[in-house]
């Protein structure tokens, strides 16, 4: 059996899964994490509730340690999903893993009034979740340097040709 300390992740992370009562990655984790922390691209499909969301957060945030923000932050992962309830979600996973981390993430949807929203974006975060609506308030209204786009679960029923329950990681 493999633990999460045998996939590489950094301490901070080990504490956070722990805090969470995590003990043994499921097989997506175990699939996952590996080759994201080496920095290749991944494709992961697997039945809700199967633990994707903390094979790509684990990872993101890993890959964000090491960076020190100076100045104004700049979104370095955006996180695209099909629904607010779904984004919501994970950002609350976001927050719980980088709990110990010098990590902002922000979660944004269309829908709701605009300016809270574009606030904290100018305000800086490193992790955006978005829907596509909030999606299209910040490519207006921030700026990135992203360096991952990740996205969650299944995008078909927004016409794209994502489906089934996957994750896509790409580093761009």
């Amino acid at each position: 059996m493999t633990t999460f300390r045998e996939l590489g992740l950094a301490e901070p992370l080990l504490r956070a899964l722990s805090a969470e009562g995590y003990e043994v990655p499921t097989p997506v984790q175990e699939l996952a994490i590996p080759p994201l922390i080496e920095g290749r691209d991944v494709l992961g499909v697997a039945q809700t509730g199967t633990g994707k969301t903390a094979a790509f957060a684990l990872p993101v945030l890993q890959a964000l340690l090491p960076k020190n923000q100076s100045g104004k932050r700049r979104i370095r992962a955006l996180v695209l999903s099909p629904t607010r309830e779904l984004a919501a979600q994970i950002g609350d996973r976001f927050a719980a893993y980088a709990d110990e981390l010098d990590v902002r993430h922000f979660v944004i949807f269309g829908g709701v009034n605009q300016n809270p929203q574009v606030r904290a974006l100018r305000r800086g975060v490193d992790v955006l979740v978005a829907t596509l609506g909030g999606f299209s308030i910040w490519s207006g209204k921030a700026t990135s340097t992203c360096l991952m786009l990740i996205f969650s679960s299944s995008m078909k029923p927004i016409g794209c040709s994502i489906w089934a329950s996957s994750m896509i990681f790409v580093r761009c």
